[in-house]
């Protein structure tokens, strides 16, 4: 019987070893054998190799049989122009080591065996460091920011490379490696553009001689320094006077120059027209290198339908098999409330939602408010709850243990998300709706809110993306309005979003900017050139 018992305990032990899964190796993608040409080739010492701490560079040199592989004047010539030129795309030549590398070329047929592997190693590690920044931007703006949600952009530098080093087509891997979004192509026309201009020295414009807005046909001393910016622009063309006199031609040329710069297009020069027109022209390049930078985190592989929001454009944009369908004005989180930036799917549509006030708005608005008015709540038809769900008169509330609570404002007309959200999957609990805030849309300035997006018509958006004539109908959708009760769709035909955040492009030859509501673009050109 022992032995019955040791023989079954056997064959159990070996059932379970058969059931455990097995461990599969992470196979790393081989890169393709490296062809070498005649020309001088030397051995490399990998301790070389090693010092550089790049596992890339050491599979590319495997790839060689640990050989030099740059013995090709052209091959080399175009990686070496391309390092040199990287400015030209908004990149620092000296983050490639561009001027050690033409140091290496100019003494290329006197180098010693030892310094010509010392020279090849460099122009694989500065080229391939070259391609990555390209491809997904020199910094992680997951280390920068904890409200920028992005898929990591992942890039086989070796393959890529060492494919178009044996085909001879090194010439088209810098043009096929960037994003080929047109605000990306928008925005290295703007770099090039900016070129154009001569360095400008004219004096700041002093905000301390504005006791007012200056209107057509008043006087003023900043006007001089306003006309100078206006003519370096090009927003006001031929000569000037350079009267203190607000004239005809200065109004037209400001109206031109606020369109530009997203401020409401009156003539009126207010602070934000002084602040506009204070950049100088190394801050506007600066701003512009910022956004490509941007622009290389985002994804280079757009959806067939998504929705598009600028932050700083305070704008959303619909996007159908590459088509435009619908534009929306938005309001978006004030610069102490920021709304963050998001990958996602759309997923819901919400008709009515109810809207539980969150923590960040229970503390700094709410608990204030209470503690002043009692009724504060209940006058804007929000409904105290404790932990055992059950309702809290205002007069009960323990305002020592705001916490201890959950405050929900019924649907209707006067929610604060107004009568319909939309959701998608995202860390930061945000989601885009209606308000109660309507007249916010007429306001040039519209980063009001406390992160979430805000979206004008929104009734109109929901019945296109619905996409459904009998179901979700505009009558339907009054209807159901209409019942107050809280109804919630799943949006069928799939949207991607894109709440991003960029503050530059050009358009037919202008250089465009919005107003860095946020003031991350100096802070991102420092770390850039750190």
């Amino acid at each position: 019987m022992r032995k019955l018992y040791f023989f079954l305990a056997i064959c159990i032990f070996i059932g379970c070893k058969k059931d455990e899964p097995k461990i599969i190796p992470v196979v790393k993608k081989k890169a393709p054998a490296i062809i070498l040409t005649e020309e001088r080739s030397v051995e490399i010492d990998t301790a070389i190799i090693g010092t550089y701490k790049s596992e890339t560079l050491k599979q590319f040199y495997n790839s060689s049989e640990n050989k030099t592989v740059w013995g090709n004047l052209k091959k080399r010539t175009y990686v070496l122009s391309q390092l040199q030129n990287s400015e030209k795309l908004g990149l620092d030549p000296e983050d490639y080591k561009a001027s050690q590398l033409q140091k290496f070329e100019k003494r290329i047929s006197s180098l010693s065996d030892t310094e010509l592997a010392t020279y090849d190693i460099l122009l694989t590690y500065n080229f391939e460091k070259y391609l990555n920044h390209l491809f997904k931007g020199k910094l992680d703006p997951k280390k920068i920011y904890t409200d920028w949600d992005l898929d990591e952009k992942v890039l086989d530098v070796n393959n890529i490379l060492i494919k178009a080093f044996n085909k001879n087509k090194l010439d088209s891997i810098v043009d096929n490696i960037q994003p080929k979004s047109e605000t990306y192509k928008e925005l290295l026309k703007a770099l090039e553009i900016i070129d154009t201009f001569q360095d400008d020295n004219i004096e700041k414009i002093t905000t301390d001689s504005l006791t007012k807005k200056i209107s057509l046909n008043e006087s003023n001393a900043a006007l001089i320094n306003i006309k100078k910016r206006l003519l370096f622009w090009g927003d006001m063309t031929g000569k000037d006077s350079l009267t203190t006199v607000y004239n005809r031609k200065t109004f037209e040329s400001i109206k031109k120059f606020q369109e530009r710069h997203g401020l409401a297009a009156d003539g009126v020069i207010g602070q934000g027209t002084i602040s506009a027109l204070n950049y100088s022209k190394e801050r506007r390049k600066q701003q512009i290198i910022a956004n490509l930078e941007r622009w290389r985190w985002f994804t280079a592989d757009f959806a067939e339908n998504y929705f598009i929001i600028n932050i700083p454009d305070y704008s959303l944009n619909v996007v159908e098999d590459q088509d435009t369908t619908l534009v929306r004005n938005i309001v978006v989180g004030t610069s102490k409330r920021k709304t963050p930036i998001i990958t996602s799917t759309l997923k819901t549509v919400v008709f009515n939602p109810t809207w539980t006030v969150p923590p960040t708005i229970l503390k700094e608005d709410v608990v204030p408010a209470m503690k002043k008015n009692r009724n504060y709540l209940a006058n804007k038809n929000i409904t105290i709850y404790d932990t055992s769900g059950h309702v809290v008169e205002p007069t009960a509330w323990n305002e020592n243990k705001p916490n201890n609570y959950r405050y929900v404002q019924s649907p209707g007309y006067t929610n604060s998300l107004g009568v319909m959200k939309i959701l998608f999957p995202n860390h930061h609990s945000v989601y885009l709706h209606d308000t109660n805030h309507r007249n916010y849309f007429g306001r040039s300035n519209r980063s009001l809110s406390s992160g979430c997006v805000r979206i004008e018509n929104p009734l109109e958006l929901a019945e296109h993306i619905l996409n459904d004539t009998v179901r979700f109908s505009k009558v339907k959708i009054d209807t159901i309005i209409a019942s107050k009760k809280t109804m919630s769709f799943k949006i069928t035909k799939k949207y991607a979003l894109y709440q991003w955040y960029w503050t530059a492009w050009s358009k037919k030859n202008q250089l465009i900017f919005r107003a860095d509501i946020y003031n991350l673009d100096s802070d991102l050109y420092a770390k850039l050139r750190n």
